[in-house]
């Protein structure tokens, strides 16, 4: 296998007697885009400004395309940084604004210009050139500061939350657009970001982060799909969870609300008489017993809210509370609040949490 083209390793930030970041390691591919996903205060953004150079790590190594940069200072390392708040110049026009760093590094006129020109292009907005940052929308204003960060060339690219401060609908196509703009260009992208549907909709590969730890580092599908951790199971996506007891470890017995399912082949390390937590996304659990689903559990129906193409509805099992949808059928009205219900699920879809 061929080095990676970024290599963070073991690294580690403290300020004073707090740790932020501790034992860091992942190594990102030419042309991947990696997010880096966790609440606030994780670390996230403290690992970005340590390979941009804004940083230094307490410990550990910071190696690009072979050559380690872990002292270096951020204008010798040739990252494209773009931040949360845009950090555009107000004075500058938007052509000004995109050419900064060409000037500053002598870069001649005429290739400025042309330069400016390609990335106003690239960003779909040629007309906006001599207009001031005041003159854009949020999101005109984004994509100027990605043009700025991309214009000169880098090795990396690093967004730091650069969506958090637009609206819902501009987040969406503007994320699109970013990921799109990367691919063409095929620049390795480092993203930060807490919000897991962007970090799901847009990325090669995900290190979901947690008390300054790379928790589990994967794909999407690997992410969501077969999480190793409690943390990254709730962190990511929508969980349902369940309390059960260990009635047979052997065969795989486990008992929920004086109901059993079968979990064969997950209940390594489990004895009988303990207590596990189950996890069950809503889109792995079904109304009614459905064919292929091997596993059901009885409870009542406690809420139902219609929200026109799906039905959103919370299953008691016990003290237990389950939360699926089920597609509307003009045919069929939906459950009532109060009925008996059974919900069934294939075992294989049922995560056991540490």
């Amino acid at each position: 296998m061929a080095d990676p083209f970024l290599s963070i390793q073991h690294v580690r930030k403290s300020f004073g007697a707090t740790t932020v970041v501790e034992d860091f390691n992942l190594d990102v591919e030419r042309g991947e885009f990696v997010s880096f996903l966790g609440p606030s205060g994780c670390g996230k953004t403290t690992v970005l400004r340590m390979v941009a150079g804004f940083e230094e790590p307490s410990a550990g190594k910071i190696v690009v395309g072979g050559k380690d940069i872990t002292r270096l200072k951020p204008n010798q390392r040739n990252v494209g940084m773009v931040f949360q708040a845009y950090a555009l110049f107000p004075n500058l026009t938007v052509a000004q604004n995109i050419g900064f760093g060409l000037k500053v590094a002598g870069m001649p006129r005429a290739d400025i210009d042309a330069r400016v020109a390609e990335m106003l292009g690239i960003i779909k907005l040629p007309q906006m050139a001599d207009r001031y940052p005041y003159q854009l929308s949020g999101g005109q204003q984004q994509r100027i500061a990605l043009a700025r960060a991309i214009a000169p060339k880098p090795k990396l690219l690093l967004l730091d939350e650069p969506l958090s401060a637009l609206d819902a609908k501009v987040r969406v196509s503007l994320r699109e657009e970013i990921r799109s703009i990367q691919k063409k260009l095929g620049i390795t992208t480092i993203f930060v970001t807490h919000d897991q549907e962007e970090a799901l909709s847009i990325s090669d590969r995900i290190a979901v982060m947690y008390g300054g730890k790379a928790e589990q580092v994967g794909t999407p599908f690997e992410i969501y799909n077969r999480p190793a951790t409690k943390f990254v199971a709730n962190f990511v996506g929508t969980l349902n969870v369940l309390e059960g007891t260990v009635t047979d470890a052997a065969s795989g017995k486990v008992q929920v609300n004086t109901q059993e399912v079968l979990l064969k082949g997950k209940l390594n390390g489990s004895k009988s008489g303990d207590t596990l937590s189950l996890a069950l996304r809503p889109e792995a659990i079904s109304l009614g017993r459905q064919p292929g689903r091997d596993s059901s559990l009885t409870g009542e129906i406690s809420e139902v809210h219609f929200l026109g193409s799906v039905i959103r509805v919370r299953v008691g099992i016990g003290g237990n509370m389950v939360s699926l949808d089920t597609f509307n059928n003009s045919a069929t009205p939906p459950p009532a609040v109060g009925e008996k219900a059974e919900i069934s699920f294939s075992s294989g879809d049922m995560l056991v949490l540490h």
